[in-house]
């Protein structure tokens, strides 16, 4: 089984896609080619990449339209937006709808490069993966236990399933924007305030659990026009 990190160039120009893969395929990265939309998709349903490379510029269905879909599919996919615009508009409008990063193009290969390994380690590189505990503010979130813990005194305070999952997910993805959509939609369970509360109350409600100063929050940020990205202590 090949288990290097499989990457999507998603591009419309058969020669720049070409290149592209040829590139890649050389740094040690399992590589697959879309020229659109439609084989995006179909890529994706059958195997969810790590990163997917996109171009914005693409006839029919853009990349800003994809970058969406992709990010409301999985928040663990890993986007870089391309683009052959300066314009910062463009730049802003990727990152809203969920990219991870921006390119413009021409670009040096190693730059391109850096940033996708700098993409894969947020993509792969979560807190659940090297142990059953995670810094979250002033707490720590006991994966196992499923509650939050204050270091300061060992107490344990439990959480209901949705905060769990919420804080959960918020863990696997650090410093990456996360839509509130995405985040009601894979945290929700049918208990009495899974679907009559918004998010932004239960965001307001684990502020107050986790952060120092819930007024101004450290640890889970609001992403104007996104949604809210959890941002790990760095001590």
């Amino acid at each position: 089984m090949d288990h290097r990190p499989h990457i999507v160039v998603v591009e419309d120009e058969a020669t720049q896609r070409q290149l592209l893969c040829d590139y890649l395929d050389k740094q040690n990265f399992r590589v697959s080619s879309a020229d659109g939309g439609v084989a995006l998709r179909r890529l994706v349903e059958r195997e969810p990449p790590a990163l997917v490379l996109l171009d914005v510029g693409l006839p029919g269905e853009d990349g800003f339209a994809l970058a969406r879909w992709l990010r409301e599919r999985s928040g663990r996919i890993g986007i870089i937006m391309v683009t052959a615009s300066s314009d910062t508009v463009d730049r802003v409008v990727g990152l809203e709808t969920g990219a991870d990063d921006y390119i413009g193009k021409p670009y040096e290969p190693r730059e391109l490069l850096a940033r996708v390994k700098s993409v894969l380690r947020r993509v792969t590189g979560a807190p659940t993966a090297s142990g059953p505990r995670v810094r979250m503010g002033r707490r720590v979130l006991d994966l196992e236990k499923r509650v939050l813990v204050d270091p300061a005194d060992g107490s344990e305070e439990t959480l209901t399933a949705s905060e769990y999952d919420l804080l959960k997910l918020f863990a696997e993805n650090p410093n990456r924007p996360l839509q509130r959509d995405w985040l009601l939609e894979s945290a929700a369970h049918r208990e009495m305030e899974a679907f009559d509360r918004a998010i932004d109350l239960r965001i307001t409600r684990l502020r107050k659990k986790i952060e120092a100063d819930p007024a101004h929050p450290d640890s889970i940020r609001t992403v104007r026009g996104v949604g809210y990205m959890f941002v790990p202590p760095k001590d």
